[in-house]
């Protein structure tokens, strides 16, 4: 069911018109969970009530979408063999340290007007990850070529709602979550990892249900490890 409804900006008598359950001219406001409730031309979270009314910290009224890549490597020893943990290997992934909370977190990003999952999937790594808005002419080249390589095979772990703690009873986020894998640990063998300017740490960790992440990560981090048979 689709619902149109009218808010009046504050500062101005200009009026904007939202479509909740549907695409509008600039901004998707479907849920990947269901059709959300719209109670007096409020959109509903549809996972619950949090106590917090309105938008909050969020952009948007309804799903805030987002999408987190997550990049993943084999661990090894120096000298190039698999560890082991119970019979399973171990993976590690990218992490980046938020410097709004200092939470370890996937390097994710929401999904701005025009841009596709795709691409933001790439843009967040390289932004959170690699510093790329300050790297050098010949350091972005390298990064491309690298990334070409490393982000032509996602899958797909996670599409839904993330219980994140900016969620409100009116707006809250759903993301995308896909695992570019490095089978053979060398695709960013030679870039440096670099926090960028929304984090203050980024590093390589390993994969395990003792890891503690932002929001709803771990459980994305879980689907990745069973993906690859994995120790988790």
């Amino acid at each position: 069911m689709v619902v149109t409804c009218v808010f009046f900006r504050r500062t101005a008598d200009q009026h904007v018109r939202l479509n909740f359950n549907d695409v509008g001219k600039d901004v998707d406001r479907r849920s990947y969970e269901r059709i959300y409730d719209v109670v007096h031309g409020i959109p509903r979270n549809p996972m619950g009530r949090t106590g917090i009314a309105a938008r909050g910290l969020l952009g948007r009224w309804g799903p805030n979408h987002a999408a987190d890549p997550i990049v993943t490597r084999w661990k090894r020893t120096p000298d190039g063999t698999v560890v082991e943990h119970f019979g399973k290997c171990v993976l590690e992934f990218v992490a980046i340290q938020r410097r709004d909370s200092l939470e370890w977190a996937l390097p994710g990003g929401m999904i701005e007007v025009d841009e596709t999952i795709s691409n933001i999937l790439r843009k967040e790594f390289c932004e959170e990850a690699l510093c790329s808005q300050n790297a050098t002419q010949e350091e972005r080249q390298l990064m491309s070529e690298r990334l070409e390589q490393l982000f032509t095979n996602g899958i797909p772990v996670y599409k839904g709602y993330v219980d994140d703690p900016r969620n409100t009873d009116n707006a809250w986020i759903e993301t995308v979550a896909v695992n570019f894998h490095d089978d053979t640990g060398r695709i960013l063998d030679d870039i440096h990892l670099k926090a960028g300017n929304d984090a203050c740490d980024v590093q390589w960790q390993e994969v395990s249900g003792h890891v503690k992440l932002y929001a709803s990560h771990v459980l994305m981090l879980k689907q990745v490890a069973d993906l690859h048979a994995a120790f988790y």
